[in-house]
C-alpha cells in the first residue's frame, strides 16, 4: 500500500487525535494545513469519523464553520455523576422562547427579540449571555447600530445538537412580529 493510501486510510484517526487535543473548535482548513491534505479530504474524513463516532461516546460538533470533538449528549447524566457536577439548570419559559427566536432567526438584535416576544427581554438576554448560550456576533447597519446576537457552541452542547441544521423545521406562518418591522429589527 502506498504512503498516500495509508494517509487517506488513517486520516479519520489523525483528525480524531487532533480534535481530541484541541482546546477549542477549529476550522477544517486548519486541520488540512496540519495534516498537509486538502480541505476536501478533511471534510470527507470528518464525515467518515462522524459516522464511526455515532457508535461510541463521542460526537463531532460543528458551529460557525468550526468543528470539535464533544461527548455524546446521551452520556450527559453519566458524565455529570462521574464528575460530581450538579444537574444542569433548567431554563425558564421566557429563556427558551428567547433562545428559539435567536436560534431560528440569527443574527438578531434585542429589539427584534422584543418585537417577536412583545415584552422587554433585557433580563433574559443577560441571563442567556451569562450562561454562554448566546453571544454577540456583530452590529446591525441600522440606526444606533444595535448589537446582533446568535447562538453559541454551548447552546449546541446544552441541547445535544451537532449543528444548527439539526434544529427541527420552523413554521414561520404565525411567528412574524406584529408591528411589521421585521427587517429593521432583525438588523
Amino acid at each position: 500500500m502506498s504512503e498516500l493510501e495509508n494517509r487517506a486510510r488513517d486520516l479519520p484517526a489523525a483528525l480524531e487525535a487532533l480534535l481530541f487535543v484541541s482546546p477549542e473548535a477549529v476550522p477544517p482548513s486548519q486541520l488540512a494545513v496540519a495534516l498537509e491534505v486538502s480541505i476536501a479530504a478533511v471534510e470527507e474524513a470528518l464525515q467518515q469519523l462522524d459516522g464511526e463516532l455515532r457508535t461510541r461516546g463521542l460526537r463531532l460538533q460543528r458551529h460557525g464553520g468550526r468543528v470539535q470533538l464533544t461527548t455524546a449528549p446521551e452520556m450527559a447524566d453519566l458524565i455529570e455523576r462521574f464528575l460530581g457536577l450538579e444537574a444542569t439548570s433548567r431554563l425558564s419559559r421566557a429563556a427558551l422562547e428567547t433562545l428559539a427566536i435567536i436560534a431560528y432567526q440569527q443574527p438578531v438584535s434585542r429589539p427584534y427579540v422584543e418585537g417577536v416576544r412583545g415584552v422587554n427581554s433585557d433580563g433574559v438576554m443577560k441571563s442567556l449571555l451569562g450562561k454562554g448560550l448566546i453571544q454577540e456576533v456583530g452590529r446591525a447597519e441600522g440606526p444606533g447600530r444595535p448589537i446582533l446576537y446568535g447562538t453559541s457552541a454551548d447552546f449546541l452542547r446544552y441541547f445535544g445538537l451537532n449543528s444548527l441544521s439539526e434544529l427541527p423545521p420552523l413554521d414561520l406562518s404565525e411567528s412574524a412580529p406584529a408591528n411589521g418591522h421585521d427587517e429593521m429589527l432583525k438588523g
